[in-house]
């Protein structure tokens, strides 16, 4: 296949369980890598030989149309063989371990698990007790790592540059994956990020990280460069973290009118599944500043670039600390960080 990836530097690692513990340069390793890969999917045979061989199992114990698609689809334009594992059907629920479960399919000669799972920290306690690489598909409320990447290509794509941009997160900032990793990977490429939203749903701590808090939407509009439409979870309406879903749509939801005060050159991603009239009406969701559909498109390249790099990496014992255990954002409500 062709070199793509001859100016990045060199990856060594297992897994990919985060941005916390990426560097800059790993971070546009990825995103240099992914826009090689992107090419592929214009071809008319849209595979190339990189994984051949090799056997990837997208582990999922939590609904997913997007990611799970997209990692089996990026897996498969690698040439690798592709297995989907329900945890609904597995034996965790007659009482198997997650770990046991791993380790017996990895027994069976697998290469790679991308695993996306309900507990925070999953992915990162699965990685010391296999050899197979370990790519996290969203853990729990801890990380979501391809996601964020795929936000990040997408706003590079668009924009050319990550570094000086402002960049709005809004809406359920504290139960949110996709923020978390968006924080770690946006300020690590010179991003200033602002997380948006109600007092109950923005971690209390984010002002030491170097993440601006605002909880006022209307008030930062104009100065805003891109915009990251977080899904309201209506599961969580019932604990009273705001008093109404139409409440939550008037005070941040992006619609007609607020873009009228956004900058012409802002665009808008949301990680879906949209919440149509929520957080964002249908003609801001299908207008021209969306950049939505971009992103799934650019998750694909993203994902690969991901396979390839944990697929191809110098093989390392059992246990290596490649990565520090993960860090959770403080809850909002709770003690400063």
């Amino acid at each position: 296949m062709e070199d793509f990836g001859k100016e990045r530097v060199e990856w060594t690692r297992k897994d990919l369980l985060g941005l916390e513990g990426l560097s800059k340069n790993e971070i546009y390793a990825i995103l240099d890598l992914a826009d090689g890969f992107r090419e592929v999917s214009t071809r008319s045979i849209k595979k190339v030989p990189a994984l051949r061989g090799k056997v990837v199992v997208n582990l999922f114990f939590e609904a997913s149309t997007r990611t799970r698609i997209s990692f089996e689809l990026a897996g498969t334009r690698l040439s690798a063989d592709v297995i989907n594992f329900s945890g609904a059907s597995s034996s965790t629920v007659k009482g198997e371990t997650l770990m046991d479960t791993a380790r017996n399919i990895q027994a069976m000669g697998v290469d790679i698990l991308v695993l996306r799972h309900p507990c925070s920290g999953a992915a990162y306690q699965i990685s010391r007790g296999v050899t197979a690489s370990v790519v996290n598909a969203g853990d729990g409320a801890h990380e979501h790592p391809t996601q964020a990447l795929l936000d990040i290509f997408t706003i590079r794509a668009r924009l050319n540059r990550v570094e000086g941009l402002k960049v709005a997160i809004v809406g359920d900032v504290s139960h949110s994956r996709v923020a978390r990793s968006n924080i770690w990977g946006l300020q690590k490429l010179g991003a200033e990020v602002y997380a948006v939203g109600p007092p109950t749903l923005v971690p209390r701590g984010l002002a030491k990280m170097g993440v601006k808090v605002s909880h006022y939407l209307d008030e930062i509009l104009p100065e805003i460069d891109v915009f990251n439409m977080l899904r309201i979870q209506s599961e969580r309406q019932d604990q009273g973290l705001f008093p109404t879903i139409r409440e939550y749509s008037r005070l941040f939801g992006l619609n007609r009118e607020r873009m009228k005060r956004v900058k012409p050159e802002a665009i808008i991603l949301h990680p879906g599944p949209i919440n149509r009239g929520v957080e964002i009406t249908p003609d801001v969701a299908d207008g021209p500043q969306s950049v939505i559909l971009e992103q799934v498109a650019n998750g694909l390249a993203v994902r690969m670039a991901v396979l390839y790099l944990v697929g191809t990496r110098v093989t390392q014992p059992l246990g290596t600390p490649q990565h520090p255990a993960p860090a959770v954002l403080p809850a909002a409500g709770g003690p400063e960080a």
